[in-house]
């Protein structure tokens, strides 16, 4: 079973996911928890290039690089994992790509779809979980956190684009969700952390304890 993790900066899903691997553990599930960019070897070095808010990346550039990024990390981490009969949970995935640098960078979204089906060889999620926010709210929470944890240079190159990118990117992926309702599940980032957390274990206990 594999299920990724979507959303807008500071939108929380990080945080979910740290407590929600932690409950599973608990439960004898083993779960492999990754992260795009850097889920790899060669994406640990790739994530360094793509979010250090000194680097000056153009949109083609950008694509490509998260695109080596993702194949290296299909290949290498998450298909190993499915293979063993693992749960695999990323913080992130190919749909990032086709929001951000599509519907945020204004590259062509059907010839992003392309190129990421070509990178992860057809390996698409089983859920795909979408945290929604005001971007406003999600990025005062973001640029918070950098600074809190002293990375709002090193990670923060996304956090320091406009309001006005963070808002396409929003609607991107709710356009890009009711593409593919089968797989995305919206989940309202902006109740309590408990409420979102609640909503969040509900759905995956209900994919991985009822198949």
């Amino acid at each position: 079973m594999f299920i990724s993790f979507e959303g807008t900066e500071g939108s929380g899903k990080s945080t979910v996911l740290d407590l929600l691997c932690a409950a599973l553990g608990s439960r004898g599930v083993s779960a492999l928890r990754t992260r795009e960019p850097g889920g790899s070897e060669l994406g640990k070095s790739l994530r360094g290039l793509l979010l250090d808010a000194r680097q000056a990346v153009t949109p083609e550039a950008e694509l490509f690089l998260y695109l080596a990024d993702r194949a290296q990390h299909v290949r290498q981490v998450i298909r190993p994992a499915l293979a063993e009969g693992r749960l695999v949970l990323s913080d992130r995935y190919a749909d990032s790509t086709i929001v951000y640098q599509g519907y945020g960078r204004g590259l062509p979204v059907e010839r992003l779809f392309d190129l990421n089906q070509m990178a992860v060889g057809g390996l698409w999620p089983d859920l795909t979980l979408l945290f929604d926010l005001d971007p406003a709210v999600g990025l005062a929470r973001a640029r918070a956190r950098n600074t809190e944890l002293g990375i709002e240079v090193s990670e923060g190159r996304f956090e320091a684009e406009t309001l006005a990118f963070h808002q396409r990117v929003r609607e991107g992926y709710l356009a890009w969700a009711r593409r593919f309702p089968e797989r995305f599940r919206l989940i309202n980032a902006g109740n309590s952390p408990a409420e979102v957390y609640a909503q969040v274990e509900n759905m995956v206990e209900a994919v991985i304890f009822e198949q």
